[in-house]
C-alpha cells in the first residue's frame, strides 16, 4: 500500500500560501471582470433591494415623531406604508438578484472547468513530480461545484452586506450622526478583528480540506488492495494505517470547527456591542444630545434591523465562504498547473471560415491523453455523410466518447484532421459551428428555470407551436403535465429522474439549430421503447445523427455502424458487419441471447395462472 499524500506531497506547491494566496484569486477576478454586464444588472437589482435599509430608521422615526407621538393615526400609518412599499419593492427586486447572478457564474463554472479538467489531465499523463494524487483527481468535480456555488454566495452575500451597510450607515448619519459615532468604532474593530483572523481560519481550512483527501487516498488504496491484504494477514496494520488518517482527519475538523466558533462569536459580539452602545446613551442622547424619541428609535431600527444582521453576514461571508473558496481555488490551481506555453508556430485556435456543406469526414485520426501516453484512437478514418444516420459501438473504455468530443471540436487531434464541408474544424468559424454541431452526454444537464426555459435554451426565439413540436416529437408530454405546464419551474424539488433530464436535454437540441447531433450514450436511462422513440424523431429531424450505441437495437436503426475494437475500426451496415467484424459477430450473439431469454420470461409469466 502506498502511503497517502501529505502536505508536503508533490501535488502541493511549494510556494502554496495557506488558502489565500494571490495567484488563487487572479484569475477567477480576471474572470469575474468579463462580466461586466452581468455585474453591472446584478447590482442594479441589488441597490433596489436596499430601500428598506437606507428609508427605515428614517420612515420610523418620522412615523413617531410626526404621527403616533402627535396623536395623528393616520399620519404615522402613512410614513409606515412608505416603509411597506419599499420592503415590496425590494422583495421584488430581490427575486431578480439570483437569476441575474447566475448569468455570471456559469460562463465562470464552465471556464474552469474546461481549465480544470485540461490542465489535470495533461499533468496526470505526464512525468514527474508534479502529477496530481488520485484522490485530487477524483474530488476535481467535487471542487469545480464547490468554486460555483461558493463563488455565487459570495457575490450575493458580499453585495447584500457592501450594499446593507453602506445604506443602513448613511441612514443613520442623515438621521443620528451622534449615534453613528457610537455604532462605527466597533463595526471597525469586529472588521478588523476578522481580517486578523482570516490566514488562520484558511489554514485550519486547508488542513482540513488535505486530511479528507488523505483519507480518500487511504480507502481507495485498502479497497482496491483487500485481497492483498487479506493474502498476507496484513489487515491489523491497513487498519491501523486507516485509523491513524481517520484521527488525523478528525483533528483537522475539530480544529476548524474550534476556528468557525470563533468567527461566529466575533460576528455576534460586535452586533451587540454596538446596540449596547446605543442603549448605554439612550439617557443622554434623548435629554443632552438633541435627539428626539422617534429619532432614537429610528436609529436603534437601523442597528437592530440592517447593521447587527449584516455585521455577522459579513463574518460569516467572509470568514466562511471567502475562506472554502480561497482554499478550493488554491487546491485547483495546484492540480490543474499553469497554462501552456503558446507556441509561435502554432496555428490559431480557431478559424473564421464558413463550410460549404455540412459532411463530417476524418482522416487517419490519432489521439492520446499526453505525448507519454498510448493513443485511445489511431489512424481512424470514415465520413459521415450530411443526413445520414451514424451508430458508433464498441466495448466501455474503447475511445467512443473521445471520438465524439472531437468529431465536435471539444478536444483536439494529436495528428489527422476532422473536417466539415472540406474545412478543417480549427479553421472553422467558432459561432456557426457550435450552432451547427450539438452533442448531448451521458449525464444531462438541467438549468434552473422553467421547462419552457430549459427547451428554448439553445434557441430562444422558439415560438410556443415549435416548442409544442419538441414536446409531441419526443413524448414529452407527460413529464410536462407532471411538473405543472411549461412554464412550471425546475429545481431540486421537482423530483427529475436521470432519464427525465435526459428527455428535457435531448429535446433542447431537437429544438435548437444544429444540424449534426451527436448523442453520447444520452439516452443510457431511458427504456428501449423510450430510447427508441428518441432516436426515431431524431432520424425524422433534418440533419445528420451520430450515437454512441449502448444498446445494439440503436445500431440496427441507423443507416451504418461504426465498430471500434481497439485494433482496427469496420464501417459498414448492420446486416454485413458480423461477417467482416468478430466483435460485432459477438455484440449481435450476445443481444439476440438476452432478447431470447426475456421472451421466454414473459411467455413463462403469461403462462402462469391469475
Amino acid at each position: 500500500m502506498t502511503a497517502p499524500n501529505t502536505p508536503d506531497t508533490p501535488d502541493v506547491p511549494a510556494d502554496a500560501v495557506p488558502g489565500l494566496g494571490r495567484r488563487a484569486w487572479r484569475r477567477p477576478l480576471a474572470e469575474l471582470v468579463r462580466e461586466r454586464r452581468g455585474l453591472a444588472v446584478t447590482l442594479a437589482w441589488s441597490l433596489a433591494a436596499t430601500l428598506p435599509a437606507l428609508l427605515s430608521g428614517q420612515l420610523v422615526a418620522r412615523s413617531l415623531d410626526h404621527g403616533f407621538l402627535r396623536d395623528d393615526l393616520a399620519a404615522g400609518l402613512g410614513w409606515l406604508a412608505v416603509l411597506g412599499a419599499a420592503m415590496v419593492v425590494a422583495a421584488a427586486s430581490a427575486r431578480r438578484v439570483p437569476p441575474a447572478l447566475g448569468r455570471v457564474v456559469e460562463p465562470l463554472r464552465d471556464r474552469l472547468v474546461r481549465r480544470v479538467v485540461t490542465g489535470t489531465l495533461r499533468r496526470a499523463v505526464g512525468a514527474g513530480p508534479g502529477r496530481p494524487g488520485m484522490s485530487v483527481i477524483t474530488r476535481m468535480s467535487e471542487h469545480t461545484e464547490t468554486v460555483r456555488d461558493t463563488t455565487a454566495g459570495l457575490l450575493l452575500g458580499m453585495q447584500q452586506v457592501g450594499l446593507t451597510v453602506t445604506a443602513a450607515a448613511v441612514g443613520l448619519a442623515l438621521l443620528a450622526p451622534v449615534v453613528a459615532l457610537l455604532v462605527v468604532p466597533p463595526v471597525v474593530l469586529t472588521l478588523l478583528l476578522l481580517v486578523r483572523l482570516l490566514p488562520e481560519l484558511a489554514a485550519r481550512e486547508r488542513t482540513s480540506l488535505l486530511a479528507e483527501e488523505r483519507v480518500a487516498d487511504t480507502v481507495s488504496g485498502v479497497v482496491s488492495g483487500v485481497r492483498d491484504v487479506v493474502a498476507c494477514g496484513a489487515a491489523a496494520e491497513a487498519a491501523g494505517e486507516a485509523a491513524g488518517v481517520f484521527r488525523a482527519q478528525a483533528a483537522a475538523e475539530r480544529a476548524a470547527a474550534r476556528a468557525s466558533a470563533l468567527r461566529t462569536a466575533l460576528g455576534t459580539a460586535g452586533g451587540h456591542l454596538s446596540l449596547v452602545m446605543v442603549l448605554a446613551a439612550g439617557p443622554w442622547l434623548l435629554h443632552g444630545g438633541g435627539l428626539t424619541t422617534g429619532e432614537l428609535l429610528g436609529a436603534l431600527t437601523y442597528v437592530t434591523a440592517n447593521l447587527q444582521p449584516a455585521l455577522r453576514a459579513a463574518v460569516q461571508t467572509a470568514g466562511g465562504a471567502a475562506v472554502r473558496l480561497g482554499v478550493t481555488l488554491h487546491r485547483l490551481e495546484s492540480c490543474a498547473g499553469p497554462e501552456p506555453e503558446s507556441r509561435p508556430d502554432a496555428a490559431p485556435a480557431s478559424g473564421t471560415g464558413v463550410p460549404d456543406g455540412c459532411e463530417l469526414r476524418v482522416d487517419r485520426l490519432t489521439f492520446a491523453y499526453g505525448t507519454g501516453a498510448e493513443p485511445v484512437l489511431r489512424d481512424v478514418t470514415f465520413a459521415v455523410p450530411y443526413g445520414s444516420h451514424l451508430a458508433v459501438v464498441g466495448p466501455s473504455g474503447i475511445g467512443k466518447s473521445t471520438l465524439a468530443d472531437l468529431l465536435t471540436g471539444v478536444a483536439e487531434p494529436a495528428r489527422g484532421t476532422v473536417s466539415i464541408g472540406g474545412l478543417p474544424l480549427g479553421a472553422v468559424d467558432p459561432g456557426w459551428l457550435r450552432r451547427t454541431i450539438a452533442i448531448i452526454p451521458q449525464e444531462a444537464y438541467v438549468f434552473a428555470g422553467s421547462l419552457r426555459e430549459n427547451l428554448a435554451y439553445l434557441r430562444p426565439a422558439a415560438t410556443e407551436a415549435e416548442i409544442e413540436d419538441a414536446v409531441t416529437a419526443l413524448g414529452l408530454g407527460p413529464l410536462r403535465d407532471r411538473l405543472g405546464g411549461a412554464e412550471a419551474a425546475i429545481g431540486s424539488s421537482s423530483g427529475l429522474t436521470p432519464g427525465e433530464r435526459q428527455m428535457i436535454a435531448l429535446a433542447r437540441v431537437w429544438l435548437s439549430p444544429a444540424r449534426i447531433v451527436l448523442l453520447d450514450e444520452a439516452t443510457c436511462h431511458l427504456d428501449p421503447v423510450t430510447e427508441a422513440r428518441m432516436e426515431e424523431a431524431f432520424r425524422a429531424r433534418p440533419g445528420t445523427l451520430v450515437v454512441i450505441a449502448h444498446r445494439l437495437s440503436s445500431a440496427r436503426r441507423a443507416d451504418r455502424v461504426l465498430v471500434m475494437d481497439g485494433e482496427r475500426t469496420v464501417l459498414g451496415r448492420h446486416d454485413e458487419l458480423p461477417r467482416r467484424s468478430g466483435l460485432y459477430a459477438d455484440l449481435v450473439g450476445a443481444w439476440q441471447a438476452g432478447r431470447q431469454e426475456d421472451e421466454r420470461r414473459d411467455g413463462a409469466r403469461v403462462d402462469q395462472p391469475h
